[in-house]
């Protein structure tokens, strides 16, 4: 087994290394695989790490190492390179067997143990439902829906959730957004629809909704509707003075809304509410990006966990209180500077129902919480921390994944996103564009917290540039040749593999075995683009050797090997591909 090929040389090492330096023993070995074929399947640099507390040469001790080194039928030969490196390549036998690990493990080939069952969740997109989900939005939802499969498949066990922002200032806005729009489909004139609204076709559906199933039940008088607002400055100033007016009259018209309409205010702002939420839902599940979990920010507030949080800190003594707020020690843990968690009004802030969610998410018992931010929130994760810390709970278990802004280039221009103005693009547009499985695979071709240029003229093309099409043409290759073939694909198994022998066959399956390390180091880094990468590569060592060689010779025990080599590439396509969220076509 392939992936053995490596625990079985670091077996190897462990007893040459309590020959030369027993003392050392426990010295972690690490293996690397060579850039270059030509240093051998594996290079260690042990000898250099023990150098110092030997006090020898490192080549020396690299010498003695390899001479220690126990005789094994799957070393051809170790030797030392370098400064102290030992190289080692394998023999050809040990590297073809992981064709069958692969074809008798199938779907489960590169699944490991790393994880240990340990409870992990992943909150990822968590948008305010105050609109479409935008192609910004889209990048999250890809990168998290593929970190939480990575992760599954190295062990863990995975809780997808969404935390619904539906308590906030933010809903308010959309409710009255909402309304101020219905008002006009029932001809109240006067009143001049907010710059800092929501300005999108959406809200105007959502008001003809109204108007269809509540007739004028929602109509308030235009003088009512604007009693006490500040009025709004002319729309060519741009001042802070103008912003904080804007504001203000913002929430004049809230606050309005809320007295006239009393408890129907409620009614449309859980209107809004549902309509926005089952859109970005629905435009979720068609992206192929499930959530376990659903989570209200309101049920933070209806269980009382948000007083609870503010007044255990309090007792802790990391609040204070100046101006009638009360303000959190965040800069005691390492914040730029202090926050209020509890305004004058007493309003808990955004950042007291975060608290509250933190602890709410410990003490369901999870053993890692991984956030998926975008990385303007970068500012926010030391008070979050730090809040962590001040309940007394480990801030350790929570790990922050930041995601770039994704950026949009259609024919060399860049599109514009802004969701308030109601001028962006949406996922479901460029879902619609260039299909589900470009989307995916693009948004994760990159780190994520590296900036993202989506091309979309390459992504809809049918070239070996574009990455998704290269891979997925291999796969449909695989397939065309396993349809010329015709045999029973379980007689793969026996093939004879030794007749895999030329040198782009074993470094396919070179290839091969490393697919279950690069799972192990991608959910360590929480880095799906390893596994996208690795793709690539793979599709390019499959694609040289289905150009140079003819798969159906006429020898029959050759034709078997390396249509076995074949479907294994093919299977291991499909297990990444699949982590993606990519589909696998059968012919293309």
């Amino acid at each position: 087994m392939a992936h053995d090929s490596k625990t079985q040389l670091t077996a190897l090492l462990q007893q040459a290394l309590a020959s030369v330096a027993p003392e050392a023993a426990d010295t972690p070995i690490q293996l690397e695989r060579p850039r270059d074929a030509s240093h051998g399947d594996f290079a260690t640099n042990l000898a250099m790490q023990l150098a110092r507390a030997l006090k020898k040469n490192p080549r020396e001790i690299a010498q003695r190492l390899v001479a220690e080194l126990p005789v094994s039928s799957l070393v051809t030969k170790a030797e030392v390179a370098g400064a102290g490196f030992i190289n080692f390549t394998l023999d050809a036998g040990a590297k073809t067997d992981v064709v069958r690990t692969v074809l008798t493990a199938g779907s489960a080939y590169g699944r490991s143990t790393q994880g240990g069952g340990q409870k992990v969740q992943v909150e990822f997109v968590s948008a305010n439902p105050t609109g479409p989900l935008h192609v910004g939005h889209g990048r999250g939802a890809a990168y998290g829906a593929s970190l939480a499969s990575l992760l599954a498949y190295a062990g863990w066990d995975v809780t997808r959730e969404y935390y619904v922002n539906d308590a906030g200032r933010q809903m308010d806005i959309l409710a009255v957004s909402t309304w101020l729009r219905y008002l006009e489909l029932h001809g109240v004139s006067g009143i001049a629809f907010p710059p800092n609204g929501y300005q999108g076709d959406y809200v105007r559906t959502m008001a003809e909704q109204l108007k269809t199933a509540k007739a004028d039940r929602y109509v308030r008088p235009a003088e009512a509707v604007l009693a006490g607002t500040p009025g709004l400055p002319e729309a060519t100033r741009d001042d802070p003075e103008a912003k904080t007016q804007r504001e203000q009259h913002l929430d004049a018209l809230i606050a309005n809304g809320k007295s006239l309409l009393g408890e129907d205010w409620h009614a449309v702002h859980q209107h809004a509410l549902t309509e926005q939420l089952s859109d970005g839902r629905s435009d979720l599940e068609e992206f192929g990006v499930h959530f376990d979990v659903w989570f209200s920010e309101k049920a933070l507030f209806d269980t009382g966990l948000v007083a609870r949080c503010v007044d255990q800190l309090e007792k802790a003594g990391h609040l204070y209180v100046q101006d009638g707020a009360k303000w959190f020690k965040s800069t005691a843990f390492g914040d730029e500077k202090d926050r209020v968690v509890q305004r004058e009004n007493g309003i808990y802030t955004y950042f007291a129902s975060d608290i509250a969610y933190h602890l709410n998410k410990y003490e369901r018992g999870f053993d890692k919480v991984i956030n998926i931010w975008g990385a303007d929130h970068h500012g926010y994760i030391p008070r979050v921390k730090g809040a962590i810390a001040a309940l007394e709970l480990d801030p350790e278990k929570l790990q922050v994944a930041l995601v770039q802004f994704a950026v949009l280039y259609r024919n060399g221009q860049k599109a514009s996103m802004s969701t308030r103005s109601g001028e962006f693009v949406t996922l479901r547009d460029l879902r619609a564009e260039v299909g589900n499985d470009a989307c995916r695979f693009f948004y994760v071709l990159r780190k994520a917290d590296q900036h993202l240029d989506f091309d979309l003229d390459l992504a809809k093309s049918q070239t070996n540039e574009n990455p998704v099409y290269y891979i997925q043409y291999a796969h449909a290759r695989v397939c065309s040749v396993m349809n010329q073939w015709g045999g029973e694909e379980a007689s793969l198994v026996e093939a004879d593999l030794a007749r895999l022998d030329n040198p782009r066959e074993l470094a396919i399956a070179a290839k091969l075995s490393q697919f279950p390390e690069i799972i192990d180091a991608a959910a360590a880094d929480l880095a799906p683009h390893q596994v996208a990468f690795y793709l690539k590569d793979l599709a390019a060592e499959f694609h040289a050797w289905y150009n140079a060689e003819r798969m159906l010779v006429d020898d029959e025990a050759l034709k078997l090997a390396r249509v076995s080599l074949a479907a294994a590439v093919r299977q291991v396509i499909r297990n990444g591909m699949n982590m993606l969220g990519v589909s696998c076509p059968a012919s293309m």
